[in-house]
């Protein structure tokens, strides 16, 4: 767990990296096509390096205001509160995260926040209708793991990065249609300004896939470890096995949910209608593994 835990830290730390210099490159490349001459580069880094460190320290606050949550109180969610409390003592974390309710019919949850110390778990409503006991315990035992593993710092700054970049990318792609670019006033000695503006524009076009993928590809990975810790914490797998099978049938949209923090939830927020008996194993688009997988994987611990 301890390898994970510095694992994530690290890979945190890259991620971060790599975000401020696709950012610097993007917003490089649409001041210059804006014509802003030599203050590019500068407003560039300046707008790449102010929004990682605000999507750091603020990503919690974002996650929770796209999904319209609110603080989850005792005298509402009295089930909720003691189960965490409960389960605090086996997980062995110093702080006890936040709780927030979503108002939303389909059973689902996610923990969010840039360290164990500031860290959120949020509900939804359908969760608290439709669990019992041991399998709502499974299923905040999972988003403790998530906490203490130092998911909850990676998959955030991950979701807000994304979605920031493709938010940038979707806008101003169109000044490539804005003819912002004067060709006529570029000098044959400017040679490093046009190999920028040509990375820039490749990152325009290709850093949403790229961070989708990268997105998909860490929620994926994270799953089967946070589930078995989530064992760990309970010593009772067929309760997190009946969560995650009630998730999964229920045919309820969750309406909060977007693209950008899908990967962030227990199971994929977003419902496809399959006439199959069996659904087919995670595909690269997935930001989940599939329910039969993982339901596998936890009946190999028993």
């Amino acid at each position: 767990m301890f390898q994970n835990i510095r694992k994530n830290k690290i890979e945190s730390g890259i991620i971060v990296t790599i975000f401020i210099i696709v950012i610097t490159l993007i917003v490089y490349y649409i001041c210059h096509a804006l014509e802003l001459g030599t203050f590019s580069i500068v407003i560039a880094l300046i707008f790449s390096i102010t929004s990682a460190w605000g999507s750091y320290y603020y990503s919690d606050k974002i996650v929770l205001s796209i999904n319209k949550a609110r603080p989850a109180t005792k005298e509402e969610d009295l089930k909720l509160v003691n189960i965490l409390d409960a389960l605090m003592v086996t997980s062995g974390l110093p702080v006890k995260p936040r709780l927030y309710v979503v108002e939303d019919p389909q059973p689902n949850a996610f923990a969010t926040g840039r360290n164990p110390e500031n860290a959120v778990i949020c509900v939804t409503t359908g969760l608290l209708e439709k669990l019992e006991y041991y399998e709502l315990e499974g299923v905040l035992a999972h988003e403790l793991s998530h906490i203490k593993n130092y998911d909850i710092r990676l998959s955030c700054i991950v979701s807000v990065m994304v979605g920031f970049i493709v938010m940038i990318s979707d806008l101003f792609s169109r000044i490539l249609f804005w003819g912002g670019l004067d060709n006529d006033n570029s000098d044959s000695d400017n040679k490093g300004n046009g190999i920028l503006m040509i990375i820039g524009l490749i990152f325009l076009i290709l850093s949403p896939i790229f961070g989708s993928l990268m997105q998909l590809a860490l929620s994926r990975k994270r799953e089967f470890l946070a589930d078995a810790t989530a064992v760990e914490f309970t010593r009772n797998p067929d309760g997190l096995i009946s969560a995650l099978q009630k998730l999964d049938a229920d045919e309820n949209q969750l309406q909060t949910a977007n693209s950008a923090t899908a990967n962030m939830y227990i199971v994929n927020p977003f419902k496809k209608n399959t006439k199959e008996g069996k659904k087919k194993s995670s595909s690269l688009w997935s930001t989940h593994p599939s329910i039969e997988d993982r339901i596998e994987a936890l009946r190999n611990i028993k």
